[in-house]
């Protein structure tokens, strides 16, 4: 990008997407500082990395040297509120105002540009083939939505022209993309807040997959149905053992809950993986992955080295919170996941059942957004009914305001299995005193700042 100014200041620094571009200046050289609701792992990490943080929606917080309209670029997050003071005076004083989308389609800018978009596995998907880009091709940098455990980062800067980010569908930010590799993993309907209809979000997904450069590969779902025109560009599927032009074959499950598989691709196999995370769920991702490095190397005409994806499979240690193990003993296992949409939830219970056959599951669940608990309350009732017990958290409302009648208990009303309704802070002493095997906590708000005070209640139970 080109070099117009010196300063870049972020309102929602700490959000994951916000805060891999605020790394990435950071590294440039640019001065960054930024707003955000509350102090997190993330924003501390920021602040240690050199940008000036605060809490305090205040404009003469705003540092004195980035009030300067001529050397300081604005970069906001969807979830910051119209009513945002920062964001007022900012308009007012006429900066230059950009989204994440925005900045991240001028980073992308002349490179070979390989996006996960859907509505679900889009961040376990980016990290694996940002890893593989670095372990196997040894090239390529990411914007990621999770902290990798790998790179320890949510920013991955590497040689080489290759870039791999994560294509977000909320308030179509992913109509700023033009990649070069395309996946998409879902389209089930979420986000109707924005949308309205399942049947528009679908549309918004179809506008993407448009969007890839001519030459280009989209590599959807087996299952996944969009208008794709594929004149000069070409349309490839991938299931985890549902056929498709990439998809597994002779999965086992082996020691640990990890499974071997190969992995069946347009010319050859790649024989006898194992990926270094639990799960089956994470097979399907692992397919993704690969098959995104197949068609990035046959765009640049290289080949894919088999051995080198093999091991670099193997050493995946995956992402925080996607099926992040805590604790995994004959007695107590904990598992803490991201997962805030029923199909989201049913892959990741389904795994949990295979890796731990005739056990006693336990669900967790911290609601994200009313709308969300709103649209899809019976079907969060009918996959957490799978599970041996439920726990229900009060709904996190992110940028939301309440809604009548929105709460927890319109999904706990319909759980068919024993289910209670327990505040955050409370789980932790609530778990001392019940039976518990195999315990998974699920959400995408604050659920995770009590998942080390689980962890050592079950850690003294074993």
């Amino acid at each position: 990008m080109e070099r117009k100014y010196e300063n870049i200041y972020f309102l929602g620094i700490g959000g994951i997407g916000m805060s891999a571009l605020a790394r990435y200046f950071l590294h440039e050289g640019y001065s960054v500082a930024g707003y955000d609701l509350t102090a997190t792992p993330l924003t501390r990490a920021l602040e240690s990395e050199g940008a000036a943080v605060h809490y305090e929606d205040d404009p003469e917080q705003i540092p004195a040297k980035m009030r300067n309209k001529e050397n300081t670029l604005v970069v906001l997050t969807p979830a910051i509120p119209s009513d945002h003071k920062e964001w007022a005076w900012l308009r007012a004083e006429g900066f230059t105002i950009e989204k994440r989308s925005q900045m991240l389609g001028h980073l992308s800018s002349g490179k070979v540009v390989m996006a996960v978009a859907g509505t679900h596995g889009k961040t376990t998907t980016s990290t694996l083939a940002a890893w593989l880009n670095h372990a196997a091709a040894k090239e390529g940098s990411a914007f990621l939505g999770g902290i990798s455990r790998n790179f320890n980062s949510n920013l991955v800067l590497g040689c080489g022209n290759r870039l791999v980010v994560e294509a977000d569908e909320y308030d179509r930010s992913f109509l700023r993309l033009y990649p070069d590799v395309a996946v998409i993993t879902a389209t089930d309907a979420d986000h109707l807040d924005i949308y309205g209809t399942a049947e528009a979000m679908v549309e918004a997904f179809e506008a993407f997959a448009s969007q890839i450069k001519p030459g280009g590969v989209l590599i959807a779902k087996q299952g996944v149905e969009i208008r794709f025109d594929t004149h000069e560009r070409q349309m490839l599927r991938y299931s985890c053992d549902e056929g498709g032009d990439f998809h597994a074959e002779n999965i086992s499950l082996i020691e640990g809950g990890h499974y071997s598989y190969d992995i069946v691709l347009p010319d050859g196999v790649i024989e006898g993986c194992t990926l270094g995370i639990l799960g089956k769920v994470h097979i399907e991702n692992s397919i993704a992955a690969v098959a995104m490095l197949w068609a990035a190397a046959h765009i640049e005409g290289k080949s894919l080295d088999h051995d080198a994806i093999r091991r670099a499979l193997a050493e995946f240690s995956g992402v925080k919170r996607r099926m992040e193990v805590y604790l995994n003993t004959p007695t107590q296992v904990y598992i803490d996941d991201y997962a805030h949409h029923p199909e989201e939830l049913r892959a990741t219970i389904t795994s949990l059942r295979g890796i731990f056959p005739g056990r006693r599951l336990m669900a967790i669940f911290q609601p994200h957004l009313y709308t969300r608990t709103r649209d899809f309350a019976p079907e969060f009732a009918e996959v957490l009914s799978l599970c041996d017990k439920v726990i229900m958290v009060p709904i996190y409302p992110a940028r939301e305001l309440p809604i009548e009648g929105v709460t927890s208990e319109l999904i706990g009303k319909d759980i068919t299995t024993e289910w209670e309704l327990v505040d955050r802070f409370d789980i932790a002493n609530h778990l001392k005193d019940i039976d518990t095997d195999v315990v998974v906590t699920f959400g995408a708000g604050n659920i995770d700042v009590v998942c080390n005070d689980i962890y050592e209640t079950l850690k003294g139970k074993c």
